[in-house]
């Protein structure tokens, strides 16, 4: 399906890439909740697509996982295996230079500082997100662009979350003394904080493709924590937010509700306006599913009022 979906794009992708090292950025959340995650199959689809036109000579997969060491999620999800295939590098971006941004939270309206992967952010690099299609429980839903957003910052090597909440609420998050993840400093405290940053950051994070694996998505309290629900979709675009716009039509969520996205679409980051995405291939009202939202919906609607 990851295959099929990029097929149409061949032309513009491959010359887009040009002498760009490609980064292929999967969803590896959590190393032991397979369902959270990019499914091995999924990026096997992206490096086929890669050969097809040529452009697998400079190409690595790379994550900063949230709670563990990267490597070892890449191992528990079978992703070493796609060494004896294709002439690759897997990646922990914990291990690799950084560069400093800055975020809000939204109790103390300062800039913090956070280190964020500078492979992410290098001009030369050519990002690909390869995400699953999930809800979210603190911003509705994960697609294309949280999936750079978050495995962009990075945490410190040693780090361990050792509660599973993956929300990095301050009374949740236990780690090794003396380590840190600067993921946390992105959810800005609250609704309004982790909803600002994201569309702040995406400024500078945001993947060049994206791809959107529905085959079978989390619903409910994802990101970590949903149960599984069967689509078999999958949405590819080298516009990040026309994709996200249908991958929250898809699962039959309201856009309106999806604050970051809806901040980027107000600012013209991307084209989100439905009449106006031209769809290549399956009729999309025909593989619509409603996803089950998580239980603290109402408190995620809060980016909508303002903060008293």
């Amino acid at each position: 399906m990851a295959f099929r979906a990029l097929r149409p794009f061949s032309e513009e992708i491959k010359k887009a890439i040009g002498n760009k090292r490609v980064v292929i950025k999967p969803n590896v959340v959590l190393i032991y909740v397979p369902l959270a995650c990019t499914h091995v199959d999924t990026l096997e689809g992206i490096l086929e697509f890669l050969k097809s036109i040529n452009k697998l000579e400079n190409v690595v997969i790379a994550e900063s996982s949230a709670s563990a060491p990267t490597l070892e999620g890449f191992d528990n999800y079978g992703y070493f295996r796609l060494l004896s295939r294709y002439p690759v590098k897997l990646i922990d971006l914990d291990r690799e230079p950084c560069e400093k941004m800055y975020v809000v939270n939204q109790n103390e309206l300062k800039p913090n500082p956070i280190r964020v992967s500078r492979l992410i952010l290098n001009p030369n690099s050519y990002v690909i997100s390869s995400a699953r299609m999930k809800t979210h429980a603190s911003v509705v839903v994960t697609l294309s662009l949280k999936n750079i957003v978050f495995g962009a910052p990075i945490k410190d090597v040693g780090f361990t979350l050792f509660n599973e909440d993956i929300r990095f609420s301050d009374r949740a998050v236990r780690s090794k003394l003396g380590t840190a993840n600067d993921k946390q400093r992105v959810h800005g405290r609250g609704n309004h904080g982790i909803n600002y940053n994201m569309y702040m950051l995406a400024k500078h994070l945001h993947p060049d493709l994206a791809l959107i694996d529905g085959y079978e998505g989390m619903e409910g309290n994802g990101p970590t924590r949903g149960t599984p629900r069967p689509h078999g979709v999958c949405v590819a675009s080298t516009d990040w937010l026309a994709a996200d716009r249908i991958g929250v039509e898809l699962m039959g969520i309201d856009f309106d509700q999806v604050g970051y996205l809806k901040y980027c679409a107000q600012t013209g980051m991307g084209n989100a306006d439905f009449n106006r995405i031209e769809i290549i291939g399956e009729k999309l009202a025909d593989h619509i599913v409603q996803y089950q939202l998580p239980d603290n919906m109402d408190g995620l609607l809060r980016w909508q009022k303002p903060i008293h």
